[in-house]
Protein backbone atom coordinates (compact mmCIF):
# COMPACT_ATOMS: atom_id res chain seq x y z
CA UNK A 1 0.00 0.00 0.00
CA UNK A 2 1.40 3.37 -1.02
CA UNK A 3 1.12 6.61 0.97
CA UNK A 4 -1.69 7.72 -1.33
CA UNK A 5 -3.41 4.37 -1.01
CA UNK A 6 -3.36 4.48 2.77
CA UNK A 7 -4.62 8.07 2.74
CA UNK A 8 -7.52 7.11 0.45
CA UNK A 9 -8.43 4.18 2.69
CA UNK A 10 -8.53 6.41 5.77
CA UNK A 11 -10.56 9.02 3.92
CA UNK A 12 -13.08 6.34 2.89
CA UNK A 13 -13.45 5.28 6.52
CA UNK A 14 -13.82 8.89 7.63
CA UNK A 15 -16.45 9.64 4.99
CA UNK A 16 -18.43 6.49 5.69
CA UNK A 17 -17.71 4.87 2.33
CA UNK A 18 -15.77 2.01 3.91
CA UNK A 19 -16.67 0.08 7.04
CA UNK A 20 -14.25 -0.50 9.90
CA UNK A 21 -14.28 -4.28 9.44
CA UNK A 22 -13.45 -4.04 5.73
CA UNK A 23 -10.67 -1.53 6.43
CA UNK A 24 -9.22 -3.87 9.05
CA UNK A 25 -9.39 -6.74 6.53
CA UNK A 26 -7.41 -4.69 4.00
CA UNK A 27 -4.78 -3.81 6.60
CA UNK A 28 -4.55 -7.33 8.04
CA UNK A 29 -1.44 -8.26 6.03
CA UNK A 30 0.16 -4.87 6.53
CA UNK A 31 3.09 -4.21 6.93
CA UNK A 32 4.03 -7.66 5.60
CA UNK A 33 2.33 -10.83 4.44
CA UNK A 34 3.72 -14.22 5.48
CA UNK A 35 3.50 -16.72 2.61
CA UNK A 36 5.56 -19.34 4.42
CA UNK A 37 8.42 -19.21 1.92
CA UNK A 38 8.47 -15.39 1.76
CA UNK A 39 7.45 -12.42 3.87
CA UNK A 40 6.17 -9.88 1.36
CA UNK A 41 6.91 -6.32 2.48
CA UNK A 42 3.77 -4.27 1.79
CA UNK A 43 5.10 -1.48 4.01
CA UNK A 44 8.05 -0.64 1.75
CA UNK A 45 6.21 1.93 -0.44
CA UNK A 46 5.06 3.74 2.69
CA UNK A 47 8.61 3.85 4.11
CA UNK A 48 10.59 4.57 0.95
CA UNK A 49 8.12 5.77 -1.69
CA UNK A 50 9.06 2.84 -3.94
CA UNK A 51 7.37 -0.56 -4.21
CA UNK A 52 8.76 -3.98 -3.38
CA UNK A 53 10.68 -5.65 -6.23
CA UNK A 54 10.96 -9.43 -6.58
CA UNK A 55 14.31 -11.10 -7.25
CA UNK A 56 13.39 -14.10 -9.37
CA UNK A 57 16.79 -15.81 -9.22
CA UNK A 58 16.73 -18.82 -6.89
CA UNK A 59 12.93 -18.90 -6.65
CA UNK A 60 10.70 -21.49 -8.31
CA UNK A 61 8.11 -20.28 -10.85
CA UNK A 62 5.38 -21.11 -8.33
CA UNK A 63 7.06 -19.03 -5.63
CA UNK A 64 7.46 -16.10 -7.99
CA UNK A 65 3.78 -16.33 -8.97
CA UNK A 66 2.73 -16.48 -5.32
CA UNK A 67 4.70 -13.37 -4.43
CA UNK A 68 3.34 -11.54 -7.46
CA UNK A 69 -0.21 -12.49 -6.43
CA UNK A 70 0.44 -10.95 -3.01
CA UNK A 71 1.78 -7.71 -4.53
CA UNK A 72 -0.59 -7.29 -7.46
CA UNK A 73 -3.51 -4.88 -7.24
CA UNK A 74 -2.12 -2.71 -4.44
CA UNK A 75 -1.74 0.52 -6.37
CA UNK A 76 1.67 0.07 -7.98
CA UNK A 77 3.20 -2.06 -10.75
CA UNK A 78 5.24 -5.16 -9.90
CA UNK A 79 8.72 -5.95 -11.19
CA UNK A 80 10.43 -9.35 -11.11
CA UNK A 81 14.15 -9.30 -11.96
CA UNK A 82 16.62 -12.03 -12.93
CA UNK A 83 13.93 -14.45 -14.06
CA UNK A 84 12.87 -16.48 -17.10
CA UNK A 85 9.99 -17.63 -19.27
CA UNK A 86 8.90 -20.45 -16.96
CA UNK A 87 8.24 -17.95 -14.18
CA UNK A 88 6.41 -15.69 -16.63
CA UNK A 89 4.11 -18.54 -17.66
CA UNK A 90 3.30 -19.18 -13.99
CA UNK A 91 2.73 -15.48 -13.30
CA UNK A 92 0.34 -15.15 -16.26
CA UNK A 93 -1.97 -17.67 -14.60
CA UNK A 94 -2.77 -15.07 -11.94
CA UNK A 95 -1.84 -11.91 -13.85
CA UNK A 96 -2.69 -12.20 -17.58
CA UNK A 97 -1.43 -8.66 -18.14
CA UNK A 98 2.13 -9.64 -17.15
CA UNK A 99 4.80 -8.64 -19.68
CA UNK A 100 8.04 -10.55 -20.20
CA UNK A 101 11.12 -8.54 -21.17
CA UNK A 102 13.38 -11.27 -22.51
CA UNK A 103 16.56 -9.23 -22.98
CA UNK A 104 16.44 -7.91 -19.41
CA UNK A 105 15.19 -11.23 -18.00
CA UNK A 106 12.38 -9.41 -16.20
CA UNK A 107 8.62 -9.57 -15.71
CA UNK A 108 6.50 -6.44 -15.35
CA UNK A 109 2.92 -6.50 -14.08
CA UNK A 110 1.57 -3.05 -15.04
CA UNK A 111 -1.23 -1.18 -13.37
CA UNK A 112 -4.65 -1.60 -14.92
CA UNK A 113 -7.89 0.34 -14.85
CA UNK A 114 -8.43 3.23 -12.47
CA UNK A 115 -5.16 2.60 -10.65
CA UNK A 116 -3.05 3.15 -13.74
CA UNK A 117 -1.24 6.48 -13.93
CA UNK A 118 -1.26 8.20 -17.29
CA UNK A 119 1.36 10.79 -16.32
CA UNK A 120 4.68 10.63 -18.14
CA UNK A 121 7.78 9.65 -16.22
CA UNK A 122 10.21 12.22 -14.89
CA UNK A 123 13.02 12.76 -17.42
CA UNK A 124 16.65 13.03 -16.39
CA UNK A 125 17.90 9.44 -16.15
CA UNK A 126 20.17 8.23 -18.95
CA UNK A 127 21.53 4.69 -19.29
CA UNK A 128 24.70 4.21 -21.37
CA UNK A 129 26.31 0.92 -22.37
CA UNK A 130 29.85 0.23 -23.49
CA UNK A 131 28.73 -2.63 -25.72
CA UNK A 132 25.70 -4.50 -27.00
CA UNK A 133 26.43 -7.33 -24.55
CA UNK A 134 25.71 -4.91 -21.68
CA UNK A 135 22.11 -4.31 -22.81
CA UNK A 136 20.48 -6.93 -20.52
CA UNK A 137 21.82 -5.14 -17.44
CA UNK A 138 20.92 -1.76 -18.93
CA UNK A 139 17.39 -2.99 -19.59
CA UNK A 140 16.99 -4.03 -15.96
CA UNK A 141 18.13 -0.57 -14.86
CA UNK A 142 15.66 1.12 -17.20
CA UNK A 143 12.73 -1.04 -16.10
CA UNK A 144 13.55 -0.32 -12.46
CA UNK A 145 13.75 3.42 -13.02
CA UNK A 146 10.46 3.29 -14.93
CA UNK A 147 8.79 1.46 -12.06
CA UNK A 148 9.84 4.34 -9.84
CA UNK A 149 8.24 6.94 -12.09
CA UNK A 150 11.26 7.91 -14.18
CA UNK A 151 11.70 8.20 -17.94
CA UNK A 152 15.05 6.56 -18.71
CA UNK A 153 16.79 7.14 -22.02
CA UNK A 154 19.32 4.78 -23.59
CA UNK A 155 22.55 5.23 -25.53
CA UNK A 156 24.04 1.86 -26.48
CA UNK A 157 27.41 0.61 -27.70
CA UNK A 158 29.62 3.68 -27.20
CA UNK A 159 32.58 2.03 -25.46
CA UNK A 160 36.13 3.36 -25.43
CA UNK A 161 37.23 1.01 -28.21
CA UNK A 162 35.67 3.62 -30.52
CA UNK A 163 35.67 6.86 -28.55
CA UNK A 164 34.26 8.89 -31.46
CA UNK A 165 30.93 7.06 -30.94
CA UNK A 166 30.71 8.48 -27.42
CA UNK A 167 31.80 12.02 -28.24
CA UNK A 168 29.08 12.56 -30.82
CA UNK A 169 26.44 11.73 -28.15
CA UNK A 170 28.04 13.96 -25.51
CA UNK A 171 25.36 16.73 -25.63
CA UNK A 172 22.66 14.18 -24.75
CA UNK A 173 24.75 12.72 -21.95
CA UNK A 174 25.49 16.15 -20.48
CA UNK A 175 21.76 16.95 -20.43
CA UNK A 176 21.02 14.11 -17.97
CA UNK A 177 20.69 14.62 -14.21
CA UNK A 178 22.18 11.19 -13.52
CA UNK A 179 23.98 8.74 -15.82
CA UNK A 180 24.04 4.96 -15.41
CA UNK A 181 26.96 3.34 -17.25
CA UNK A 182 27.00 -0.42 -17.81
CA UNK A 183 30.31 -1.87 -18.94
CA UNK A 184 32.30 -5.09 -18.85
CA UNK A 185 35.81 -5.96 -20.10
CA UNK A 186 38.18 -3.16 -19.00
CA UNK A 187 35.21 -1.04 -17.76
CA UNK A 188 36.86 2.26 -18.68
CA UNK A 189 33.69 3.97 -19.90
CA UNK A 190 32.36 5.25 -16.52
CA UNK A 191 35.65 7.02 -15.80
CA UNK A 192 35.68 8.64 -19.23
CA UNK A 193 32.08 9.85 -18.90
CA UNK A 194 32.60 11.08 -15.34
CA UNK A 195 35.45 13.25 -16.62
CA UNK A 196 33.18 14.89 -19.18
CA UNK A 197 29.91 15.57 -17.33
CA UNK A 198 28.76 17.34 -14.16
CA UNK A 199 26.08 14.78 -13.27
CA UNK A 200 26.73 11.85 -10.92
CA UNK A 201 27.67 8.60 -12.65
CA UNK A 202 26.48 5.19 -11.45
CA UNK A 203 28.80 2.48 -12.75
CA UNK A 204 27.49 -1.07 -13.27
CA UNK A 205 30.12 -3.73 -13.92
CA UNK A 206 28.75 -6.47 -16.14
CA UNK A 207 29.83 -10.07 -16.54
CA UNK A 208 30.20 -9.54 -20.31
CA UNK A 209 33.71 -10.54 -21.32
CA UNK A 210 36.03 -13.52 -21.25
CA UNK A 211 39.38 -14.71 -19.93
CA UNK A 212 40.74 -12.39 -17.26
CA UNK A 213 37.42 -10.54 -16.91
CA UNK A 214 36.53 -13.19 -14.28
CA UNK A 215 32.77 -12.85 -14.91
CA UNK A 216 32.74 -9.15 -14.11
CA UNK A 217 35.22 -9.04 -11.22
CA UNK A 218 37.83 -7.22 -13.31
CA UNK A 219 35.23 -4.63 -14.32
CA UNK A 220 34.13 -4.19 -10.69
CA UNK A 221 37.68 -3.59 -9.48
CA UNK A 222 38.39 -1.19 -12.36
CA UNK A 223 35.31 0.87 -11.53
CA UNK A 224 36.15 0.93 -7.81
CA UNK A 225 39.59 2.24 -8.78
CA UNK A 226 38.25 4.96 -11.05
CA UNK A 227 40.43 8.05 -11.07
CA UNK A 228 37.46 10.25 -12.00
CA UNK A 229 35.43 11.72 -9.11
CA UNK A 230 31.66 11.43 -8.92
CA UNK A 231 31.44 7.70 -9.70
CA UNK A 232 29.37 5.36 -7.52
CA UNK A 233 29.64 1.61 -8.16
CA UNK A 234 27.03 -1.11 -7.68
CA UNK A 235 27.57 -4.87 -7.76
CA UNK A 236 28.19 -7.00 -10.85
CA UNK A 237 25.15 -7.13 -13.17
CA UNK A 238 23.10 -5.16 -10.62
CA UNK A 239 20.99 -3.17 -13.05
CA UNK A 240 18.22 -3.04 -10.47
CA UNK A 241 20.43 -1.33 -7.88
CA UNK A 242 21.68 1.17 -10.44
CA UNK A 243 18.19 2.00 -11.71
CA UNK A 244 16.88 2.38 -8.17
CA UNK A 245 19.68 4.73 -7.12
CA UNK A 246 19.38 6.73 -10.34
CA UNK A 247 15.66 7.22 -9.72
CA UNK A 248 16.29 8.43 -6.17
CA UNK A 249 18.94 10.90 -7.33
CA UNK A 250 16.82 12.18 -10.22
CA UNK A 251 13.77 12.63 -8.04
CA UNK A 252 15.72 14.64 -5.46
CA UNK A 253 17.53 16.67 -8.12
CA UNK A 254 14.26 17.53 -9.86
CA UNK A 255 12.63 18.62 -6.61
CA UNK A 256 15.62 20.81 -5.77
CA UNK A 257 15.74 22.47 -9.20
CA UNK A 258 14.36 26.04 -9.27
CA UNK A 259 10.86 26.29 -10.73
CA UNK A 260 10.45 28.08 -14.06
CA UNK A 261 9.96 31.78 -13.44
CA UNK A 262 11.09 31.57 -9.82
CA UNK A 263 13.46 34.21 -8.44
CA UNK A 264 16.94 32.77 -7.72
Amino acid sequence: MTNDGLARLLEQVRDGGLGIEEAVARLRDWPYQDLGYARVDHHRPLRTGSPEVVLGKGKTPEQVAGIVAALRGRGYPVLVTKTGREAWVAVREIAPEAEYHELAGAIVIPLLGDSAESADGLPGVLVVTAGTADLPVAGEAMLTAGLMGQEAGLIADVGVAGLHRLLERLPEIRAARVVVVAAGMDAALPSVIAGLVSAPVIAVPTSAGYGASFEGLAALLAMLNSCAPGVAVVNIDNGFGAGYLAAQINRLAASAAPREGATP
